[in-house]
């Protein structure tokens, strides 16, 4: 698989309450870039919201760009880890079921992260590029460790973990931010038994 773009590192505070600050200002943006789009944003609006001074935002980020490109490189982080913990001793087909299960209940719970990956496109397409890449690599790792594990019946590729991703994103779409009605249990059932049906 093609190498993503790596991601760019936030700068990391020295002390717990620098932390804190930063954390504040990337949930505020992530919150004002869901709701109003980067460019009617403005960093006086996300320092309001985040409780923070003005002059405290450039110790954390040079410009609004910066900190929609590392809003970009945290967001795809913390799906990341949300997915993380319960892939703990699972494998195959059935490692695909929980992961999605967890990314719909990410989505439902942020419902921002399309708008600012859809945005991301245009506004920082490096990082929307490795967020992608990054995601995708993940899914093909796994499938190629079931694989080996001989729970597979075909051979992965790239185009198996783009498949994947796809269906991800658009059922996180349609039942994570369109509507949340929806039994995630079932909604993970039934996508998991397509791929039980297709690589099992």
């Amino acid at each position: 698989m093609e190498n993503a773009v790596p991601t760019r590192e936030l700068r990391v505070p020295r002390t717990e309450r620098g932390r804190r600050t930063q954390r504040a200002i990337l949930d505020a943006a992530a919150a004002e870039f869901g709701e109003k789009g980067f460019h009617e944003s403005s960093i006086v609006s996300i320092t309001i919201r985040a409780g923070v001074a003005l002059g405290s935002f450039y110790t954390y980020f040079e410009s609004k760009e910066a900190l929609f490109k590392a809003l970009v490189a945290d967001m795809s982080g913390r799906v990341r880890d949300h997915v993380a913990p319960v892939l703990a001793g699972r494998s195959g087909v059935e490692a695909e079921g929980v992961a999605l299960h967890a990314f719909l209940d990410f989505a439902r719970a942020h419902k921002e992260i399309y708008r600012i990956i859809d945005e991301a496109e245009f506004v920082a397409p490096d990082d929307w590029r490795a967020h992608y890449l990054n995601t995708a690599a993940r899914i093909l790792e796994r499938l190629q460790a079931a694989r080996a594990q001989g729970e597979l019946g075909v051979e992965p590729s790239e185009v198996h973990a783009w498949a994947i991703m796809g269906m991800n994103v658009f059922l996180g779409l349609r039942f994570g931010v369109m509507d949340a009605s929806f039994d995630l249990a079932e909604v993970s059932a039934q996508a998991n038994a397509l791929l039980r049906d297709g690589l099992g």
